[in-house]
């Protein structure tokens, strides 16, 4: 069985992300994916996410349909900074001989020996980076196994779907229209107040 994972703060997901899934379920064969959101990055420790709750639907309403990935919310049910050799080993033990797919940012290849417990990191996984559109993919540390992503490189951020809801500006076309009437109709990302 071979399975991808794939965790990020997913705040808001867009298309983007689901692009990469598509990408990821067909290039590499995936029999499942599973969308990982953490409670709190260790990379990005001064970033207060919207609310696990508001996360989980809103991947839920972007993955209604797709009968490859679904949602694990098993970092937020954690909570503090999520650590992805928990995640990781939980999935290895849970899949016995499943062929483990991590997928991350390409930005993030150069950090992976600096991340929590690496050497057993780098034998449960492989890791799949994703290349943003003209940037370069780095070499794969030692222990690491990385291939690239040849996917749909699209250049969308989560921080960018933010600052355009906070400017009034429209987010259709860059989520999903169920993510985007969510987040509308809650309110989502707007300062306080407003």
């Amino acid at each position: 069985m071979k399975l991808g994972l794939y965790g990020g703060s997913f705040d808001p997901v867009h298309l983007g992300h689901l692009l990469v899934a598509q990408a990821a379920c067909e290039e590499l064969k995936l029999d499942r994916l599973f969308f990982i959101p953490a409670a709190q990055s260790p990379f990005k420790p001064e970033q207060i996410p919207a609310s696990a709750s508001d996360r989980l639907r809103l991947l839920r309403l972007a993955l209604a349909g797709c009968s490859r990935c679904e949602v694990d919310d098993q970092e937020i049910r954690r909570g503090g900074i999520s650590y992805s050799i928990q995640t990781v080993e939980d999935y290895a033990s849970r899949f016995p001989g499943a062929s483990l797919h991590y997928l991350i940012g390409s930005d993030h290849v150069k950090a992976l020996p600096k991340w929590r417990d690496a050497s057993k990191l780098a034998a449960l996984a492989e890791f799949v980076a994703i290349p943003r559109p003209g940037e370069p993919l780095e070499a794969a540390p030692a222990l690491f196994r990385v291939r690239a992503l040849a996917g749909f490189p699209l250049r969308l951020s989560s921080s960018e779907i933010r600052d355009r809801v906070r400017q009034g500006l429209p987010i259709r076309h860059l989520v999903p229209p169920a993510v985007e009437e969510a987040i509308l109709n809650n309110r989502l990302y707007l300062p306080a107040g407003s």
